[in-house]
This record gives C-alpha cells, structure tokens and sequence, in this order.
C-alpha cells in the first residue's frame, strides 16, 4: 500500500515520492516551511522534523535570564561554596608536594607490590655484601691500591708485514690458427661451449663438422665448441 503525502495527506506514488525526515513526500510538496521553496535532499535542513530552506533555518537562541536579587543571590552563594572547597582542599594538600591520589584497591596493590619489591634488593644487597666479608669502602681502597701498583704493560710489537702482491694471470699464447669473427651473440648452452657476442674475434678455429667447430674467443680467452653459422671467416 503506498503512503500518505505528509504535506498534501495524498497518495504518493514511488515514481514521485521523497523519503525525508521519516516521512514521505511529494517531490513538489517537499518545500521549505516558511517560504514553500521547493526543494532537494541536497539543499534542505531538518528541524523539528520539517523542511526548511537555508535562509529559514531557524537558529538556536539562548534564554535571556532577568538579573534579579534572588538570582545574584544564588550566584555569590555559589561563588563562596566554591572557594570554601578550593581553601579546605588546599589546607589538606599543603606541604606534600603531590597530587592527591584516591586510595583505590588497584593503588593499595601496587604500592605493597613496590614495597615488596624494595625489601627484596635491600636483603639481597645486604646478604651480598655480608658474604663477601667486605664494605664497600674497603673495596673502592683495594682497587684503589692495585691500580697505583699496576705493572706497566709490555710494549706492543708493531712490526710491519708487507702483503704480497697478486700475481697477473699469464697472457693467452698468440693465435697461430684460422681467425674468424662473431656476426650475432651467442650463450653456451652446455659446459663444453663457449659464449660470445657480435664482433668478438675467435681465433685457433678447428672445424668440427658442417654445423660446429672448435675455437678460442680472444677476448675473455675461454675454449670451446660454438657454431659455425654465427661466425665468418676473416
């Protein structure tokens, strides 16, 4: 069943009904209460449940209080219980140098905890030192004693050991086979090849079959298997 129009008390169809402020509304009789503007769910203001209008909206305003002997009387009363207790508060509080803490079961714990706490190091301090046998200002003068009777320390050693030099690594032997010269990179695929890359000169060549040889890339020296459809003579 569809609603009532809360404005107009007519039916209100869902193709033209607003639900606002828990009511429903014609979209034509959703206007402003003061100067029927008509308006949307983005420019409206709800009071008391009714639409209003930006420049209608009406404005909270403060009571104004008549200034009688009856209410100054009631507001020095007030003012004099308040420094009553701020004087009894600071009379209590005067000369401990802290805040007044309420004396919770939670505070109560904490503070035994601590106490505990202290009691503990101070036998433990106490047992030590009674163990030792010693105070501790006869411990501070024999250390004191040692330190002044110390041995001087044994000079140190410091003889300079020279660190050898890196031998360099021997030059590959000059080339005395056929030379040929890379015309695409190539990565090995196995152990037994070689990689190289276009422009690298491969020297030592041996032909191996139609579609591989054996050979020596100069520039990094290493041996090994490459095809031969990646180089050419030179």
């Amino acid at each position: 069943m569809n609603p009532l129009c809360s404005r107009c008390e007519q039916v209100v169809y869902p193709t033209e009904k607003v639900n606002c402020l828990d009511k429903y509304w014609h979209k034509g009789c959703f206007s402003c209460e003061s100067c029927k503007m008509t308006l949307n769910m983005k420019n409206y203001k709800g009071f008391g449940k009714k639409p209003y209008c930006n420049a209608h909206y009406p404005r909270t305003q403060f009571t104004a209080v008549a200034d009688t002997p009856e209410n100054r009387r009631l507001k020095e009363q007030s003012k004099i219980q308040s420094q009553v207790h701020y004087r009894e508060d600071f009379e209590k509080n005067k000369g401990k140098g802290f805040s007044v803490v309420a004396d919770t079961p939670e505070m109560q714990r904490i503070k035994k905890s601590q106490d505990q706490i202290s009691n503990i190091k101070y036998h433990e301090e106490f047992d030590k030192k009674k163990t030792m046998g010693v105070d501790v200002p006869t411990m501070q003068q024999s250390n004191a004693s040692q330190a002044a009777y110390q041995q001087p320390a044994a000079p140190k050693n410091y003889k300079y050991d020279p660190v050898p030099e890196p031998e360099q690594a021997a030059a590959p032997p000059p080339s005395t086979g056929k030379r040929y010269r890379a015309v695409y990179d190539y990565n090995a695929a196995d152990e037994d090849e070689v990689s190289f890359v276009d422009g690298d000169v491969i020297v030592d060549v041996q032909q191996i079959d139609e579609g591989w040889m054996y050979g020596r890339v100069e520039r990094t020296g290493s041996l090994g298997m490459l095809p031969s459809n990646y180089v050419e003579a030179i």
